[in-house]
C-alpha cells in the first residue's frame, strides 16, 4: 500500500480542514478520511453505552470492535446513521478527550491505514501527517485565526439551528487547542516538512486549489 499516494491535512478544529480535505479529494478523484469522524464516533458510542471518557481500557475495546461504516459522505453506526449526530458540540468535546488516550489512537490505527486505497487517499485531522502517514506524498498544516474558526463554527451551528455564543465558541476553541498540543500522544503540531497554509483571509476553494497545486507540482 505503501504506494498509493497520501495528502496529509492536519490543523486545529475549525480550520476548514474537513470541507477543504473533500474539495481536494473531489478534485483529485481519491478517497477521503476524516479521522476526527472516528474519534465522534467513539464518544458517541463510550456516551451511548455509559462508559466513563477516562475508562481508556473499555474505550480503547469499544473502538477496536466499532462497528462503523462509510458510504460516500454518509456514516453509519452498524445500519444507525449518524452522520448529523455526530456533529453536536457535545459530541465533539467527548471526542477531544477520547482522542487524547492512547488505547484509542492506537486500536484506530489499522482502520485509517486500511482506507488508503487508490488511487490515493486525502486524510485529515490531529496526526494524520506525524503519526499515522509520515510517509505522505504532500504534508499540509491547515489553520487560520482563532477568531476565524470561532466565526466559522458560529455561523455552522447558527445554520443547524444550534444557539451558541461566539465568546463561548473562542474559549472552547482555546481550551481545546491547549488539549490537543499537549496531550502526551500525538499532540496536534506541523510535522516536518508539512507546508503551512493560513486560512484566515482563505475560501475553502482558494485553500483546496493551493493544496491541489502543491500535490500536482510534486509530481511533474
Amino acid at each position: 500500500m505503501s504506494a498509493v499516494p497520501v495528502i496529509a491535512i492536519d490543523g486545529p478544529s475549525a480550520s476548514g480542514k474537513g470541507t477543504v480535505a473533500q474539495r481536494v479529494a473531489r478534485t483529485l478523484g481519491f478517497h477521503h478520511l476524516d479521522s476526527g469522524a472516528l474519534y465522534r464516533l467513539v464518544a458517541l458510542e463510550a456516551t451511548r453505552k455509559g462508559i466513563a471518557a477516562g475508562d481508556e481500557a473499555a474505550v480503547a475495546a469499544l473502538a477496536l470492535a466499532l462497528p462503523v461504516r462509510f458510504e460516500g459522505d454518509a456514516i453509519f453506526l452498524m445500519d444507525e446513521p449518524v452522520t448529523e449526530a455526530i456533529r453536536t458540540e457535545e459530541c465533539s468535546a467527548a471526542a477531544s478527550f477520547v482522542a487524547a488516550l492512547p488505547g484509542v489512537r492506537q486500536a484506530l490505527l489499522w482502520r485509517q491505514h486500511a482506507l488508503r486505497q487508490p488511487p490515493g487517499l486525502v486524510a485529515e485531522g490531529r496526526d494524520m501527517g506525524s503519526v499515522v502517514f509520515p510517509d505522505a506524498k504532500l504534508k499540509v498544516f491547515l489553520t487560520a485565526s482563532l477568531e476565524a474558526r470561532a466565526e466559522r463554527r458560529h455561523k455552522q451551528l447558527k445554520a443547524q439551528g444550534i444557539a451558541a455564543t461566539l465568546a463561548a465558541l473562542l474559549q472552547d476553541l482555546r481550551e481545546r487547542d491547549a488539549r490537543d498540543a499537549t496531550r502526551s500522544v500525538a499532540p496536534l503540531k506541523q510535522s516536518p516538512g508539512a507546508r503551512l497554509l493560513d486560512t484566515t483571509s482563505m475560501s475553502a476553494e482558494q485553500a483546496a486549489a493551493q493544496i491541489v497545486g502543491w500535490y500536482r507540482e510534486g509530481n511533474r
